[in-house]
């Protein structure tokens, strides 16, 4: 008998829908985020500051109005983010993936964007005009030209 309740607990465990996380209005600086899955969580005005999101799976993540500051987000998975508003001034975004997502008042002043694929993501003109001039490089993962995710003349 005690057996079955084992088998039942172990089963109803293994199939459960992982629960995003809540980070909102966290202080995290210099957080360690990398290699983790971290789908649809939620950082939403998150002091990230000089946190780590190497190779990270943030698929579908908030970090809507959050400060990423020289955060580095390497390899990162970010596709369908939200990015609204937050701050990436001085982030590695070296060959992460933000194909869809939406960072319409994103700062990326001063940020990495080698191999970054922005493919069909919603930046302002003057952000994009300002992305271009940093654009270099292909993704590793994607295989597309950074210049050519952003429409760059």
């Amino acid at each position: 008998m005690t057996w079955g309740i084992v088998c039942v607990a172990i089963w109803a465990t293994a199939t459960a829908p992982a629960i995003a996380d809540d980070y909102n209005k966290e202080f995290l600086v210099g957080a360690d985020f990398s290699k983790r899955v971290l789908t649809d969580s939620s950082f939403t005005k998150a002091n990230l500051r000089e946190s780590n999101f190497s190779g990270a799976d943030l698929h579908g993540v908030s970090f809507f109005g959050a400060n990423l500051e020289g955060a580095n987000l390497e390899g990162a998975d970010l596709r369908n983010a939200t990015l609204d508003t937050a701050r990436f001034s001085r982030a590695n975004l070296t060959n992460a993936n933000l194909e869809g997502a939406f960072a319409f008042n994103a700062k990326f002043d001063d940020a990495i964007i080698d191999g970054a694929d922005f493919t069909d993501v919603e930046v302002r003109q003057d952000a994009q005009s300002l992305l271009c001039k940093l654009a270099k490089g292909t993704n590793s993962a994607t295989g597309r030209s950074t210049r050519d995710t952003l429409n760059c003349p």
